[in-house]
């Protein structure tokens, strides 16, 4: 049974294209252009797919993405590599949950004095995400003007790598400082919430009712 396609964005998306070793955290997304490839990470099994395997059981492990943890390279191949109870199932998990934790409330603790200033960094997040759009999404012009370019799988990888990552370090910066927020503010918050998790969830298994990003945020937010 190989890794479903699901399970493989799920995994990506949650350690947003890092790797899981708290003692690397390497970015594996790095695009190398002229050869229309990836140098991208692993996902590795932490129990090992085989009885015989690294960290191997009676019956082999699941290739889900519970039992599934996204490594770099190097560090699949010392960890794989490494004396038998060097790095435990245990360790591996434990990596697993608290580097998604990590992504997952990023920003979470930043407190802002004033609407503006908090504001002003949502903007710049925004923009980061726009400039995605502009440069690999499916209206974007490399993508209109050379159809066999690899924008698409460009735009595939940082939807699960950056856009949702950084979706979440917005929500996280607002809920920290909603005191700031004026009522207007507050609804295109709550419309963006939607949209970001309806985004993410979308990535992960197509939904019918998919909402999309709410014109009243960018006007609230951005400068």
């Amino acid at each position: 049974m190989a890794i479903s396609d699901g399970d493989a964005k799920l995994l990506w998306g949650r350690a947003a294209g890092i790797c899981s070793n708290p003692n690397c955290r390497a970015d594996l997304t790095a695009i190398l252009q002229e050869t229309r490839s990836y140098n991208v990470g692993e996902m590795a099994h932490i129990v090992a797919r085989s009885e015989k395997g690294p960290r191997g059981v009676s019956g082999g492990g699941a290739d889900t993405y519970e039992n599934l943890v996204l490594l770099c390279p190097t560090c699949h191949r010392h960890i794989d590599k490494s004396p038998e109870g060097t790095f435990t199932v245990e360790q591996l998990f434990q990596w697993k949950e608290t580097h998604e934790s990590n992504i997952r409330s990023v920003n979470s603790d930043v407190i802002f004095s004033t609407f503006d200033e908090l504001k002003e960094e949502v903007s710049k997040l925004l923009y980061e995400n726009h400039m995605l759009w502009d440069s690999y999404g499916p209206n974007s012009k490399v993508a209109e003007e050379d159809p066999g370019s690899n924008a698409f799988k460009i735009w595939e990888l940082r939807k699960l790598d950056s856009v949702i990552p950084t979706n979440l370090k917005i929500i996280n910066l607002i809920e920290a400082n909603k005191s700031l927020l004026s009522i207007q503010a507050y609804k295109a918050f709550i419309k963006f919430k939607t949209h970001a998790s309806s985004f993410e969830a979308n990535q992960y298994e197509r939904i019918d009712n998919y909402v999309t990003f709410p014109k009243e945020f960018s006007e609230v937010f951005e400068l």
